[in-house]
Order: C-alpha cells, then sequence, then structure tokens
C-alpha cells in the first residue's frame, strides 16, 4: 500500500489531493515500491529557504526538497518519503511558463521523489534523463509535458 498525506500550508494555491496522490502512487509503482508512506508538504518561498539553509546549506529557495527516511532499503522493505515542494514558486513558474500551476507543482513532486529514487540531475546528460522520465510519467497522468513545455529555471 502507498500512503499518501499532503499538507497544503500555501493557501493561495488550491491543491488537487486525489491527482497528487494517484502520480505519487504510480511514481512507485513504475519504479517497483509496494509499500510506502509519502509526505507532502506544500510550502511558500519563505519555508523552503529556510529548510533549504537549515538541511542542504543552501541560500534561497527551491523548487522542492526531500528526503528518504526509510530504516532500509533493501526489496520489499517499506519506504517513507518526505516531500517538500514550493508551491509560490509553483505559481509564479506556471504563469511565466504558460501553464497551470497544478501541473507545475505536480512537477516539484515528481523531480523531489524521482531523487530518493536514485535519480540526479547534477550532470546534463542526468538532467536530461531525468526531465525526459518527469515528463514521460506527468503526460501518462494527464499533465502533460511540462518540463519540456517551456525554459525551466532550475
Amino acid at each position: 500500500m502507498i500512503a499518501v498525506q499532503i499538507t497544503n500550508r500555501f493557501e493561495k494555491l488550491p491543491v488537487e489531493g486525489t491527482k497528487l496522490k494517484k502520480l505519487v502512487r504510480a511514481i512507485c509503482r513504475r519504479f517497483g515500491i509496494a509499500q510506502a508512506t509519502v509526505s507532502i508538504g506544500i510550502v511558500d518561498d519563505a519555508e523552503i529557504g529556510r529548510l533549504n539553509r537549515e538541511f542542504l546549506r543552501h541560500e534561497g529557495p527551491t523548487d522542492s526538497l526531500s528526503f528518504d527516511l526509510s530504516d532500509g532499503s533493501g526489496p520489499g522493505e517499506p519506504r517513507v518519503f518526505d516531500l517538500i515542494v514550493n508551491g509560490e514558486l509553483a505559481v509564479r513558474e506556471a504563469a511565466r511558463r504558460g501553464h497551470e500551476a497544478p501541473a507545475e507543482l505536480a512537477l516539484y513532486v515528481t523531480h523531489g521523489l524521482l531523487h530518493q529514487l536514485g535519480f540526479d540531475d547534477a550532470t546534463a546528460g542526468q538532467a536530461r534523463r531525468m526531465h525526459r522520465t518527469e515528463d514521460e510519467i506527468l503526460h501518462a497522468l494527464g499533465y502533460g509535458s511540462v518540463y519540456n513545455r517551456g525554459v525551466q529555471a532550475h
């Protein structure tokens, strides 16, 4: 079972909870995760900036932060993921890039979860692979190709 909990602390972005839960479950299934608890916190620039500084020692806001809180990561072991996504940035970027904010937020959720499943975007090749996978997943779930719809500030 994949349990998904969503806490929206950025009220200016209505959250499509059912659709986000479906997205998380689809990603877990795609990568063979049968048991997981995934918590998603939607916050503003100030909050994610504070967390970014506290946990990663990076200054300023970012699109997503993600953490694997699992006890073990062996085959069949239950996984526990904590995702924090920037609702304020999602609203700005969606307006700039010409699509809906919930699609941008779904991109951030997908991005954070993929990082915990072994994807990286440190090199150009890794980033291309990761963003292609993000768009495949988002397209399959009705969001369309969100990342490659426009230039993404990262």
